[in-house]
């Protein structure tokens, strides 16, 4: 993986700008009209700053693989960052009439997350469409034990969601297992999947 500290940050926004228009999450709260291809890059720039700002930002050696993953307690941000944050998501992401439906949203997905002290969270995690099938599954490989050696290290379980089906088995090969399903308003079904780390061998 690439060391934070040498990052193109440029082109890790423009690569998750691009794979957040596969994201149905992100399709639905983006507003759509004629600066919509603007709101998806603001919005992928306020996630890749998020992730700088909590050290949470993964990206693979030739950038065509990208996570976030976060430590849960360094996951909030203080009162008026989040308040900022949310002012200007709504002004150049959501448009307020999306904005509002998406946070009523994410407070169902929010409490449906384990409550836990701390934990790992895998807020999103993508590789470019060039770069799947086989190539993408040796990378996928390799992000996946890349996350896994930070649970270890950290002695944390990891969690994750998606409302895409074939990503949840995806997930599940990994050694994740599905701990909850919610029926999403959008008529998907959203999976909440843990990883813990297999105990030592004694």
């Amino acid at each position: 993986m690439k060391n934070p500290q040498n990052l193109d940050l440029d082109k890790v926004i423009a690569n998750v700008a691009v794979l957040l228009q596969e994201v149905p999450s992100s399709l639905e709260v983006v507003k759509d009209d004629h600066k919509k291809e603007q709101r998806f890059y603001y919005l992928a720039k306020y996630m890749v700053q998020k992730a700088v700002r909590h050290d949470a930002l993964i990206v693979s050696e030739d950038y065509t693989g990208i996570a976030i993953l976060f430590e849960m307690k360094h996951f909030k941000d203080g009162f008026w960052q989040t308040l900022k944050d949310d002012l200007t998501l709504a002004l150049k992401v959501t448009g307020l009439k999306k904005g509002w439906k998406g946070l009523q949203t994410q407070k169902v997905v929010r409490k449906a997350r384990p409550q836990l002290d701390n934990y790992l969270y895998c807020w999103f995690w993508g590789i470019l469409e060039d770069s799947r099938g086989v190539t993408s599954q040796k990378l996928a490989y390799t992000m996946k034990n890349y996350f896994y050696e930070i649970a270890k290290d950290k002695k944390l379980p990891l969690f994750a969601e998606t409302r895409t089906r074939r990503i949840s088995l995806a997930y599940q090969r990994y050694g994740f297992q599905v701990v909850k399903k919610w029926q999403h308003p959008s008529g998907d079904t959203m999976y909440f999947l843990r990883y813990d780390t297999p105990p030592k061998e004694k």
